[in-house]
């Protein structure tokens, strides 16, 4: 592409020298030249326009921290991430963060997980795995899972990984495919942090639609259509939703949490997600009732009877307002909305071995 945009350049200059009659002067035939200069410096720098632009939004990254590509079994293609591992002998964790619904891997919103990993010497990798959730290799589809698991193997074959401290982390969109990777591949992970996740996309659909948020066209470039336009596009809703999976016989540790005003206002994600995702990994006898599920999701408060006092400084000033724990799954709900605490995420993950 770049040769051709030269030979294309140079073609012009040439033409208009010869088309220059020989009785023309010599300082018209300066300024011929001269714009013709011109016009190759202006394709040149449209060229390396792109590369530049990249470069300066990795900048914003710790400058330890490396981009890459790595093999994707998923369809033998070479996939983006950010990597880092730490310098040091013995093996250190391994850190998965997945980039928001509308992200990817160069969002600076993850930095955070970064930092924490320089910090503690862990190793860390942030993979695109096909970028916004707006088409249909995106979005919960197999190729996204594959390319989570081929990072993962990656940053396994270029540092010392600790096999006994692997973690997946995710905030919305990323909670939405941390759960998806997690229930498909449980035994690659430690342990899993989620963070105001989407687990039913029909749902989604419907309640994007209602708040009137962008979310519902992302989810029909992504499946072809509304669940309700064909069997086959309702079964590719399901079959992309993290509850189709989830069950109780899971034995990995997964902390979901939510902000109890998150499908309120600009929040984008009712709370129900993850409530009906803590209901499908809990025993029966710790399930939330649906009358209790309404009241949370209607009146964003916590309902008399589930008050209780909780405390975790993890939380920092954010205040707990309901926590509930059941085999290995537990739901927490916090004063707050669409959002993600690194902190408490990042903790609670570090306390987890296999």
């Amino acid at each position: 592409m770049r040769v051709q945009t030269r030979r294309a350049a140079y073609a012009i200059v040439v033409r208009l020298i010869i088309n220059t009659n020989q009785e023309e002067t010599m300082k018209k035939r300066r300024i011929i030249i001269t714009i013709s200069t011109l016009v190759i410096i202006f394709l040149l720098a449209l060229l390396t326009l792109p590369k530049v632009l990249n470069e300066r939004s990795v900048q914003d990254w710790p400058s330890e921290i490396e981009r890459i590509e790595y093999f994707s079994s998923a369809d033998n293609t070479l996939q983006p991430a950010l990597f880092y591992k730490p310098d040091i002998q013995h093996s250190s964790p391994l850190l998965v963060a997945l980039h928001t619904w509308s992200g990817d891997y160069l969002q600076n919103s993850s930095i955070p997980y970064a930092e924490w990993c320089i910090e503690n010497n862990w190793i860390f990798i942030h993979p695109n795995f096909r970028g916004p959730n707006n088409n249909p290799t995106a979005t919960g589809s197999k190729l996204v899972i594959q390319d989570i698991v081929s990072a993962v193997e990656y940053a396994k074959n270029n540092s010392n990984v600790d096999p006994k401290r692997i973690y997946l982390v995710g905030a919305s969109g990323g909670g939405y495919t941390a759960l998806l990777v997690s229930a498909l591949h449980p035994d690659i992970w430690t342990a899993v942090s989620v963070w105001v996740p989407i687990t039913d996309l029909t749902a989604w659909y419907y309640e994007s639609e209602q708040l009137k948020t962008k979310y519902a066209d992302d989810i029909m470039q992504s499946l072809g259509g509304t669940p309700d336009d064909s069997s086959k596009i309702a079964t590719a809703y399901k079959s992309r939703s993290p509850l189709t999976y989830l069950n109780n016989e899971l034995s990995l540790p997964i902390d979901i949490n939510v902000g109890i005003n998150d499908g309120h206002s600009d929040n984008s994600v009712p709370i129900s997600h993850s409530l009906l995702a803590f209901n499908a990994l809990a025993e029966l006898d710790d399930r939330l009732s649906e009358n209790e599920i309404s009241y949370l999701v209607k009146q964003a408060s916590i309902p008399q009877h589930l008050i209780s006092p909780l405390s975790d400084p993890t939380y920092g000033q954010k205040e707990l307002l309901f926590r509930r724990n059941s085999r290995n799954v537990r739901i927490t709900i916090f004063e707050g909305g669409h959002e993600i605490i690194f902190n408490a995420a990042l903790n609670w993950l570090a306390y987890h071995e296999k």
